[in-house]
């Protein structure tokens, strides 16, 4: 049949050919009716049996995208910020053709996300195609309004101008074209690369224009007509000349246009700006070429255009840059601060500031600096009090991914509400206008603290303002412009009860309100009340109540501070002596539980020998040399700044080795040598010693968290670092009954050491291998190989709650549709198992945010997810500095340990019996000095520890005291 049609058509071209129009009419018309019977024929006998078959598989699509289309829109009602799932659901409907469903999800999505060009475009060709008729076109209008207001997109405003000559018939037809096409050149015409297009589009259609007023040949056109072409003429001309004072692309065409359509050639003073205008152009030209030669979305190639740009200071053209670039990086917060900063303190025209200002947080919601500088350019603008109010609400319910956000979010609005009020005359001359006006400032400052304890709070299961931030602003107020101490010190006193009388800072800015704005009674109440309770520097405070005194106070108020003080600072000084007692105690708890545990494996060592063979003097060298020093390499050392919390916990297989070093140069027993047997002669332990001396830690390499059962570990390792680069040796360690589980590799060449330790977490055997550099810790005590950053990295998240079964793969897959994947990396402990913890790095902050908002909460394989941003805490500085003493030799009671309980770094390793205890430290008051609360101890010579003329101690005094002979 299809070649029928085929032959019957080549028959028809052929009679139109010949010229026989009527002829082949008539054949057509024949024909056509003899073709439409053998199809419906052909159809009836070959189309019936698919028929069936058809009909099915569409209904079963039909079934499928039905309940995919019900599957989206569930789920946009729980998170309707899902952005991939409205453009799935767009998509789904467009496909389908479900037109009343398809208008009301892009609506939707319209109102809480700027749309791209490309959705855009789709919807506006698809309602033109619906609303042909004139009525309706108000509404395609401002669906255009609408569209041109998310991104600078030049194809959206030649569509608009498009559809705008489709409607001249209207009246004011020709003049609205023209408003479109002015405004067109106004946000796009500067478009080095696409802007041309509007310029040239602008000209064909008053082009098109001027035929229309031209006379007929041969007439003789009137005086209006030939006003009217004057006008129009000159309208063509305007447009060439501000078209090529401008530097954009293909400038050189434009101008010989130019030259050909104008009777009176170019003149020179357009000549000397068209020139100026190719010369900028030129300049840049390279930063086009960057742009067209780089990939999406091209952030760095679009900064650097912007500096130039900003260089050359031309308003209009940085406006263009920026537009440029958020148009391809909508998602990058920096960027949209960047361009309202500068629209702030450069441009300031209302409109446009506020517009971008907006735009800003219907892109980043999530970023609160954003909302932030949106609250001030409307109060800079002189918005009114309802248009802030709906801004912050909705900054508010924006989901911002940190509790201290909030915070300042709400200290941005309490600010404002603040300026509203004028104080200039006190609260008692302050107008009804006023009075409404503090009365809503208090209340907000109410709901404010409200919101922290039980919307944050529970969310981020953390107080986000710990300090008080807001408390103490609104004391500040209450006492400064309303002069109502009362309600002041009702503030303070929540503000303490939060856990915050234990720190001098707090205590001292009560103090410090009291003496500006209370009286004497209530400052010294103040201190007297610092003193009892402050527990991070009570030295501090006592020193302050003494100077209270000093200025303000009689004789009994002295006595009665210098009592106050010297009462508790002795009671300091006994805490902190039993605390220094409590660490020297554990630490020879320790020491003497390690001493047991190696006498009682050397007892087992030498119990293990043949009956009658004497152990000879070198084995006996050998294990008391490697007896526990054989250990070290594998300690693992937190150093004072590592990570706590999340990295910490998993901070062991994270890490690497902190402070991972070889250690000194051994006789090693090779594997499987048997006890008894004869050692090498001396020239052969001469041979091997030299070989140690010849060893160099900046070619070599560490390994570690081998398995013991690895066999031919010598082999293996030279196998595993071969690629790396040439081997000068590889030297597996060993113990009496086999291999330890690390050792080292020495290249040739430094170079080789970098492409080794990048094969750090290798599996081998299925543990991850450890691969650090040989670094001597005696000779480098601060090197540290901690691998990952333990501050905040705004590009990665970390995931907690993971099935132990989830794979790399099955991670990439699930983040891979909020952004572009730099990195996964699942935390494991030693033996290689997971841990259920995991961190994604993507290619910048805004993906990561995104991925924080859309899967944290989630379910996979039946579990939860837990997603933040990764930002381990650091260690709080008073865990390492306590009353401005090192750690080791002093700590408070009350001092707050970790989740893992007390740090090494926390002992003190000085010997109980060299333990003496300090003086007190504070000033003498009252002329008398306060005494030592500790007791004293004498040192090994019978001096006392207050005899700073004591003998220094030998080697054999610290040997007779640690041994206790």
């Amino acid at each position: 049949m299809q070649d029928k049609l085929l032959r019957k058509k080549a028959d028809r071209s052929n009679m139109a050919a010949t010229g026989n129009a009527e002829d082949m009419q008539l054949q057509e018309t024949g024909e056509e009716a003899d073709m439409q019977r053998e199809v419906e024929s052909d159809e009836e006998g070959m189309g019936m049996e698919n028929s069936d078959n058809e009909e099915h598989d569409s209904s079963e699509d039909e079934k499928e995208n039905e309940a995919e289309i019900q599957r989206l829109e569930e789920q946009l009602s729980i998170n309707a910020f899902d952005y991939n799932c409205h453009v799935d659901l767009i998509k789904l409907l467009r496909q389908e053709g479900e037109l009343p469903r398809l208008r009301k999800a892009r609506q939707k999505m319209s109102e809480l996300f700027p749309l791209t060009e490309e959705i855009w475009l789709d919807w506006l060709k698809d309602e033109i195609h619906l609303t042909e008729e004139e009525p309706h076109r108000e509404n395609i209008y401002e669906l255009f309004e609408r569209a041109v207001k998310d991104y600078i997109c030049p194809d959206i405003w030649l569509e608009y101008a498009q559809y705008s000559i489709g409607g001249m018939g209207q009246s004011g037809g020709i003049e609205k074209v023209r408003s479109i096409f002015e405004r067109a050149l106004t946000a796009v015409g500067l478009h080095m690369t696409k802007g041309a297009s509007v310029w040239e589009t602008y000209r064909e259609f008053e082009n098109a224009i001027l035929a229309t007023v031209q006379p007929a040949p041969g007439s003789v056109p009137t005086r209006e007509q030939q006003e009217r072409l004057s006008t129009q003429l000159e309208r063509i001309h305007t447009l060439f000349r501000r078209q090529l004072a401008i530097p954009l692309m293909d400038m050189d065409g434009t101008h010989a246009e130019y030259e050909e359509w104008s009777d009176q050639g170019v003149s020179d003073i357009i000549d000397q700006k068209y020139k100026a205008a190719l010369r900028q152009m030129k300049k840049g030209q390279p930063y086009e070429e960057t742009l067209m030669a780089a990939e999406p979305p091209k952030l760095a190639e679009y900064q650097a255009y912007i500096d130039y740009e900003q260089k050359e200071g031309d308003p209009a053209r940085i406006q263009i840059m920026f537009e440029r670039a958020l148009a391809e990086n909508c998602l990058v917060p920096d960027m949209w601060a960047r361009y309202t900063k500068y629209l702030d303190r450069q441009l300031k025209i209302k409109d446009l500031v506020l517009s971008t200002h907006e735009r800003a947080v219907r892109n980043c919601p999530w970023t609160m600096g954003l909302w932030k500088n949106y609250l001030l350019a409307l109060e800079r603008h002189g918005a009114d009090h309802h248009t802030i109010s709906d801004v912050f609400e909705k900054a508010l319910n924006a989901g911002f991914i940190q509790a201290t956000d909030y915070v300042e979010i709400w200290q941005a609005y309490l600010d404002y509400l603040r300026r509203r009020i004028d104080f200039s005359k006190g609260e008692g001359a302050l107008t009804l206008e006023s009075s409404r006006e503090l009365e809503e400032l208090r209340a907000a400052f109410a709901r404010s603290l409200d919101y922290m304890k039980h919307d944050v709070e529970e969310r981020f299961s953390e107080c986000a303002d710990p300090s008080c931030v807001i408390m103490q602003v609104w004391a500040k107020i209450e006492a400064l412009h309303c002069k109502n101490m009362q309600k002041a010190r009702e503030l303070w006193d929540s503000i303490m009860t939060k856990g915050n009388a234990k720190f001098a800072n707090m205590w001292l800015e009560y103090y410090n309100l009291e003496r500006s704005y209370g009286d004497a009674l209530h400052c010294r109440k103040a201190l007297h009340r610092a003193v009892q309770w402050t527990a991070d520097y009570p030295e501090h405070v006592c020193e302050v109540l003494l100077t209270f005194e000093r200025v303000q106070g009689s004789l009994e108020d002295w006595d009665a501070a210098v009592q106050k003080t010297e009462t508790r600072l002795n009671r300091v000084n006994e805490m902190r002596a039993k605390v220094s007692e409590k660490q020297a105690h554990q630490a020879e708890e320790r020491t003497e539980l390690r001493r047991k545990l190696k006498a009682d494996k050397k007892k087992v060592q030498k119990g293990s020998r043949p009956p009658g063979e004497k152990r000879k003097a070198e084995e006996g060298d050998y294990e008391e040399e490697w007896g526990e020093e054989s250990e070290q390499p594998l300690k693992r050392h937190r150093g004072e700044g590592a990570a706590g919390c999340r990295e910490d916990e998993s901070m062991e297989t994270e890490s690497g080795l902190f402070g991972r070093r070889a250690p000194p140069g051994r006789r090693q027993e090779p594997p499987g040598a048997k006890k008894g047997q004869p050692r090498a002669s001396t020239t052969a332990r001469r041979t091997q010693e030299d070989a140690q001396e010849q060893r160099k830690d900046d070619c070599s390499v560490f390994i570690s968290n081998l398995a013991f059962t690895l066999e031919d570990p010598e082999g293996r390792l030279k196998a595993l670092f071969e690629p790396c680069g040439p081997i000068q040796s590889v030297r597996p360690v060993y113990a009496p009954n086999g291999f330890r589980g690390y050792g080292y590799v020495q290249f040739e060449g430094k170079a080789s050491v970098s492409e080794a330790l990048k094969m750090d977490r290798q599996d081998v055997d299925g543990r991850p291998m450890f691969v650090s550099p040989c670094v001597d810790k005696n000779k480098n005590p601060d090197f540290k190989v901690f691998k990952y950053n333990t501050n905040l990295e705004k590009n990665k998240i970390f995931i907690s709650g993971l099935p132990f079964s989830c794979t790399k793969e099955q991670l990439e897959e699930l983040c891979k549709d909020h952004g572009v994947i730099r990195d996964i990396r699942l935390v494991t402990n030693r033996s290689g198992k997971p841990k259920g913890l995991a961190y994604v790095e993507f290619e910048d902050a805004a993906h990561a945010s995104q991925a924080v908002l859309k899967l944290d909460g989630t379910l996979l394989q039946g579990r939860t997810l837990s997603v933040a941003i990764s930002n381990p805490p650091r260690r709080n500085a008073a865990e390492r500095l306590v009353f401005g003493r090192p750690m080791g030799t002093m700590m408070p009671v009350n001092m707050v340990y970790g989740t893992r309980g007390k740090g090494r770094t926390q002992l003190s390793l000085l010997p109980r019996s060299l333990n003496r205890q300090s003086g007190s430290e504070s000033k003498a008051e009252n002329g008398t000095a306060p005494k030592p609360t500790g007791g004293t101890s004498g040192d090994a010579s019978g001096g006392t520890s207050g005899d700073s003329q004591a003998k220094p101690l030998s080697n054999s005094d610290f040997a007779q005291m640690l041994f206790k002979k």
